[in-house]
């Protein structure tokens, strides 16, 4: 089966179920808990996703929106909250001393890490385990949080300076995953639910930001160090929501990886043959979501799976769908795959 995620805007949580994503929605454990709760039954009564009643758990990490802030609040990054926008870090732009003098922060007695863990506890003892993570980001994502845009003259001038925070960050970042992972067993599922069709385990990390930057660079500077999180997190996958994921490969595939989500736009066939061993989760466009017409959304769906040619290992997914994004667009999506399985399913 192949299976097919979707993840709407705080926008749209907020227009369709009055869902505030203030500091509370992250932060406050009765909260966070009735919201998952709402989550949960609002996509089951619109798209039929999951069960029609479901019962309080005790989430740790919201599984129903993307972005995240943990990585940079505890490297001491100002985070804006807003009732319909993703939690927003807001990028320090630290001078070379002040990056070089950085040091891995102590995450069980630092903001917000110290009070999450707590939580942990207060749910253990209430429900007997604890259920989901936290979304980690990536090393240049979080990097770039931290240096802002003089990053990318650094990945060329300063290899002191880039060498120095992509090592902090690497070591925070696992870290943090490692003291999560012992608690719920999973360390991703908050940054894309689709691995829990393909192995919870996985590590996921966030290249976002990598897709700006070529391939030999990204070799030089950061993949030194993704291989070290590799290592120490795997099994391992990476998000690469650019439209351009081909073009990694010799980089990425020097990492054994169970899991690629494909940014919109790459070369699908590509992909396919480039990244044989990996599962390959088909990112579709949110803006196409919310602007085109139904039948262009059940065409592109269906056109993105021929072109990557796989009727296994293989998933579609949409991410940070608008507020105003019409129903009937979202089950298109979901009936394109629908049909394209049962037409290339053997009889």
């Amino acid at each position: 089966m192949i299976p097919v995620n979707v993840i709407f805007s705080p926008d749209w949580w907020n227009r369709r179920f009055g869902i505030s994503f203030e500091e509370p929605f992250y932060l406050d454990v009765e909260t966070r808990i009735s919201n998952d709760v709402l989550m949960r039954r609002g996509l089951h009564e619109l798209f039929g996703i999951g069960a029609p009643n479901p019962e309080a758990r005790p989430i740790i990490g919201s599984r129903h929106i993307a972005g995240g802030f943990v990585m940079p609040a505890l490297m001491g990054v100002p985070i804006r909250f807003s009732m319909g926008q993703a939690a927003w870090p807001m990028p320090l732009n630290l001078d070379r001393d002040r990056v070089i003098s950085l040091r891995a922060p102590d995450i069980a007695n630092t903001w917000p890490i110290n009070v999450l863990l707590e939580q942990m506890d207060t749910l253990e003892n209430r429900f007997g385990y604890v259920t989901g993570d936290l979304n980690t980001g990536g090393i240049f994502n979080t990097a770039m949080e931290l240096r802002g845009n003089d990053l990318f003259a650094d990945l060329k001038e300063d290899p002191e300076l880039t060498e120095h925070l992509f090592s902090i960050v690497s070591a925070t970042l696992v870290n943090v995953s490692k003291w999560v992972q012992r608690r719920t067993g999973t360390t991703s599922i908050a940054v894309n639910r689709s691995l829990l069709s393909v192995d919870r385990a996985i590590h996921l990390t966030s290249n976002c930001s990598v897709s700006m930057i070529a391939p030999r660079l990204y070799e030089s500077r950061i993949l030194p160090h993704e291989i070290g999180v590799a290592n120490r997190l795997a099994p391992f996958g990476i998000h690469h929501c650019g439209g351009n994921l081909q073009k990694y490969a010799e980089q990425y595939n020097r990492i054994d990886l169970r899991f690629l989500d494909v940014g919109f736009g790459s070369d699908l066939e590509a992909c396919n043959r480039l990244y044989s061993k990996a599962f390959l989760n088909l990112r579709m466009n949110p803006v196409h979501l919310l602007q085109d017409s139904e039948d262009r959304i059940y065409r592109e769906v269906r056109d993105s799976l021929q072109a990557c040619g796989r009727t296994s290992n293989v998933g579609v997914c949409c991410i940070n769908m608008d507020g105003l994004t019409p129903d009937q667009n979202v089950k298109a999506m979901f009936q394109a795959v629908s049909d394209f399985e049962a037409e290339v399913s053997p009889v």
